[in-house]
């Protein structure tokens, strides 16, 4: 059902509040330049500080601006099964496309509380449902066996795997087949997750370097190895670079560069050090994306 590039929006902000416009210059640059679709407040968008009224505010005028042109995949995850629920029911009434769940941050749920948590909001709201396993941010890691329960399960259609591990992603795509889509949550290893059954990303680099993270998928969609190869060189410094510090820091300060929104962020981030700037614009400039802004 979901394949290709996703961006993992960033929330743009002005003086503390959504900033619709630049929002809406940011996800229009996407859309011109063949985004698969877009995926409103996920960590990227700094789900964890939106209030519940903005989180709702950010996914319902993202469907609108969106229109149907291409999929929202609503951020919706929450450590709270119950407001887990409550977000993704919202998601659905709004129109969203998909709800994106992270793995239970905090509490460190088992395998079995894993798959409760997602078998209960599957079975409250009838919407796709893209599990999204980053054990780097919730100190939880949901192992391939779970992945694999959890894909007997109608509307439990992807799963979004950002551990960069290769071997994992192998063994999840080996025990569920096409009945779960693999879905890279690194970009950097983009590439090789295709190589293993992927079928896509949601990425951070697709923010601002949408042109070459789509000509990549389609060099592989058609076989043309050398090119993806080479599209996958070509984003090796960005994507290292807009990890540089934590994620949204870097991808932020790239968007205030190329003019499509605001570096503001909420604390506890911080904005980029000095010092990795430079080395962020100059691999900007190396993809030519100050020309395509």
């Amino acid at each position: 059902m979901f394949e290709g590039v996703f961006s993992a929006l960033i929330t743009p902000f002005t003086n503390g509040r959504f900033d619709r416009q630049a929002f809406t210059r940011l996800v229009e640059y996407q859309i011109q330049q063949g985004i698969s679709g877009v995926v409103p407040c996920g960590t990227t968008g700094e789900s964890a500080t939106l209030t519940h009224d903005e989180h709702k505010e950010v996914i319902q005028f993202c469907v609108e601006l969106v229109n149907g042109r291409v999929p929202v995949i609503a951020g919706t995850g929450s450590n709270a099964t119950q407001e887990s629920i409550a977000l993704t029911r919202f998601a659905k009434e709004v129109g969203a496309d998909g709800a994106l769940l992270i793995t239970p941050y905090y509490n460190k749920p088992t395998q079995e509380g894993l798959y409760q948590h997602y078998k209960a909001v599957a079975t409250a709201v009838d919407i796709p449902i893209v599990l999204y396993n980053v054990p780097g941010r919730t100190a939880v890691d949901m192992g391939a066996d779970t992945v694999a329960r959890l894909a007997e399960t109608a509307n439990i259609v992807a799963v979004k795997e950002a551990t960069a591990n290769l071997e994992r992603a192998s063994i999840i795509h080996k025990k569920c087949g096409d009945s779960i889509a693999l879905i890279s949550g690194d970009d950097a290893t983009f590439l090789p997750f295709l190589a293993v059954g992927g079928r896509g990303v949601i990425s951070v680099s697709a923010n601002i370097a949408t042109a070459a993270m789509v000509a990549l998928w389609k060099a592989w969609l058609r076989g043309d190895w050398a090119t993806a190869h080479a599209r996958h060189q070509d984003l090796l410094d960005l994507n290292g670079l807009l990890f540089c510090e934590t994620s949204p820091i870097p991808i932020k300060a790239a968007a205030e560069m190329l003019g499509l929104s605001g570096p503001e962020l909420r604390l506890p981030l911080t904005p980029l050090s000095p010092e990795h700037r430079q080395p962020l614009r100059q691999a900007m400039e190396a993809l030519n994306l100050f020309e395509l802004s």
